[in-house]
């Protein structure tokens, strides 16, 4: 039944004392954190850890956390911050897998649609490696993570027109790649 508990009261009862339920927050985005952190390049283990000290930082920070604002967009704030901290810190870890990372769900298709859509999105993964930091992030936070302009503004620091510019440049990016190394643009970004 927690799971049907809006998240602002959620929060609220976590920080009265209800530290149990804080398992829910973490159920709910886990895996959008950890697709953030291999989207940014970091290697399944690495992205388990990131993903782990993201949840750490943010039951130790969630008391401070100001009440209003968009949780989603604080998680994906840390979540990056962690990602960031960790490039600096440990450049020679981050490694260029074609792992996939979670996924949010598998539909119903045949096996041979899977593996072409399991090769489609290993591709699109390679590439988006490729692209600049600000392409990749917003990108990541558009269409896996699905936050507002005004969310990813709040994680990111930059305006909507900056947004705007990024996901049409990094879109672009995205589609040159896939046509110079023979890849179809078959997915909807």
């Amino acid at each position: 039944m927690t799971h049907l508990v809006p998240e602002e009261e959620l929060i609220q009862r976590i920080i009265d004392g209800d530290k149990q339920l804080f398992s829910v927050l973490v159920d709910r985005y886990k895996n959008k954190v950890y697709g953030i952190m291999r989207g940014m390049g970091a290697s399944h283990p690495d992205a388990q850890d990131l993903a782990q000290d993201t949840f750490i930082r943010i039951y130790r920070y969630l008391p401070t956390r100001r009440e209003g604002s968009s949780f989603a967009a604080w998680v994906y704030t840390i979540a990056v911050n962690i990602m960031r901290d960790h490039v600096r810190s440990f450049k020679s870890t981050i490694t260029n897998t074609t792992e996939e990372p979670y996924s949010q769900g598998v539909e119903e298709l045949t096996p041979e649609k899977q593996v072409l859509q399991k090769e489609m999105k290993r591709e699109i993964y390679r590439h988006l490696e490729q692209l600049p930091e600000s392409y990749r992030l917003v990108l990541l936070l558009k269409y896996t993570n699905e936050l507002s302009y005004e969310e990813i503004g709040e994680v990111t620091g930059m305006s909507a027109a900056q947004i705007r510019n990024a996901l049409y440049r990094g879109k672009k990016s995205l589609q040159k790649q896939l046509k110079r190394t023979g890849g179809e643009w078959s997915y909807e970004v």
